[in-house]
């Protein structure tokens, strides 16, 4: 089964607890703390294998976590950090926030890869906590939780050249001509449910990948048919061979079905339309198509559709007429043709680069639920929650603090708490006082 996009839930590890201990050695009984780092969580990393071809692993493994970190132990000694986790896509894959609709990666060369959900940091244990007036601190961080994102990927083939035109214009025929590829051909519509790759050789040592798409038909950009399933794969193809059928039997326009397509084409991404497109006539070998071409051709020399006129060639892949001119008129098209950029990756890098990122969320945000209760919440609060070890009064006093320092006493008496008044934090409830 062709599979070529999936969300997927992905989880980081946290970090590992930091440990309070002291040294309790002979001869020295109040040897001053002792407790270690906690070890940092596992993060989760998309990485291209050139071994797959869809995205067929993630259609019934749809939740990918990674290890914790160790908590940190005696004597100062840090915990082990936990091995990222490490999940194999195929090349040309797009990994998107589902969120935010943000562009995380595209992954196209092998060896790419990219952290999507980054692990926690080690809690630190109580040596780092030891001052003049504290010497023997009972206070240690708990680690940091890892990241959590659900996120979309999308396959969109690495192919230099795409097949384009109506159901049954000979696409497949084409492929199984120039390449090694064995797509299935009939004389029906829709023969083609999937895309089929394949590579056309050279004799001069060069290659290209040729993508033969399954049929457009109008309406397509909306929905109708197969043809918004894989529009999606022309968006990494440098050139498009337009097969147009001349033969007249199917009864259609070949003029008509060019402006169809190209509509389809600009529906879905006007940009499609910038791409070097090569007209090719198909099924010359039967009695009308000579002169149905003569008629596409006066009209194309009119046609101001595409951003730069189409080349025209006629080709019988039966016959194999015209095949070895068209792979040239490709090939020299090819050299020419830069790739094009995946949309949204450009914009997610020049957002990285320059001072234009979406404002920071407020620290902290105050409601009030049905019974009264103050309920705080906000990513920094919650997570200097999560990294407080409730357990030690010192931690649990140096957390109060920290909402003191972010404003929060202040913001709560100015929405009218008063002594006494219950305040949550997560799961945890404590009483307001003055």
């Amino acid at each position: 089964m062709f599979v070529d996009h999936v969300t997927i839930n992905v989880k980081a590890g946290n970090g590992g607890n930091g440990m309070v201990a002291f040294r309790r050695e002979k001869y020295e009984p109040n040897g001053g703390p002792a407790g270690g780092d906690g070890g940092r969580g596992g993060s989760v990393v998309f990485r291209v294998s050139t071994g797959l071809r869809t995205l067929m692993d993630f259609r019934y493994n749809q939740k990918f976590k990674a290890d914790h970190g160790q908590n940190g132990g005696i004597k100062g000694m840090t915990g082990r950090g936990a091995e990222d986790r490490v999940i194999l896509v195929p090349q040309g894959t797009t990994v998107i926030d589902d969120e935010t609709d943000m562009v995380i990666a595209d992954l196209i060369e092998v060896g790419d890869q990219v952290v999507v959900a980054q692990g926690g940091r080690g809690g630190r244990g109580n040596v780092h906590f030891a001052t003049p007036k504290n010497p023997a601190p009972e206070l240690a961080e708990n680690g940091a939780p890892g990241e959590e994102r659900r996120v979309r990927l999308e396959l969109k083939l690495l192919a230099d050249v795409g097949l384009i035109g109506f159901p049954s214009v000979g696409k497949s025929t084409l492929l199984a001509a120039i390449t090694s590829a064995k797509p299935k051909i009939g004389e029906y519509h829709f023969t083609t449910l999937t895309p089929n790759l394949g590579m056309v050789k050279l004799s001069d040592g060069r290659d290209f990948a040729v993508a033969d798409l399954p049929g457009l038909i109008e309406g397509a950009a909306d929905g109708v048919g197969l043809g918004i399933e894989f529009l999606k794969h022309i968006e990494r193809t440098r050139v498009l061979l337009h097969l147009i059928d001349v033969s007249g039997f199917e009864d259609r326009d070949p003029y008509d079905d060019f402006l169809k397509i190209n509509a389809e084409l600009k529906k879905y991404d006007p940009d499609l339309l910038k791409r070097p497109q090569i007209v090719v006539a198909t099924k010359m070998d039967l009695p009308d198509s000579a002169a149905n071409l003569a008629t596409l051709k006066q009209k194309l020399a009119k046609d101001t559709t595409l951003a730069t006129p189409p080349v025209v060639m006629a080709i019988s892949s039966v016959t194999h007429e015209g095949l070895t001119p068209l792979i040239q008129k490709t090939v020299e098209i090819l050299d020419q043709t830069p790739a094009f950029p995946v949309k949204g990756v450009d914009d997610l890098q020049k957002m990285l680069l320059t001072d234009d990122q979406p404002a920071e969320a407020d620290d902290f945000e105050i409601n009030r639920d049905g019974d009264g209760t103050w309920v705080l919440t906000g990513a920094k609060l919650e997570r200097l929650f999560q990294m407080t070890n409730m357990d030690h009064e010192e931690s649990t006093l140096r957390f109060a603090r920290q909402l003191r320092g972010m404003g929060v006493d202040d913001a709560l008496r100015a929405k009218g708490a008063h002594n006494g008044d219950l305040v949550q934090i997560d799961d945890f409830t404590f009483e307001f006082v003055e």
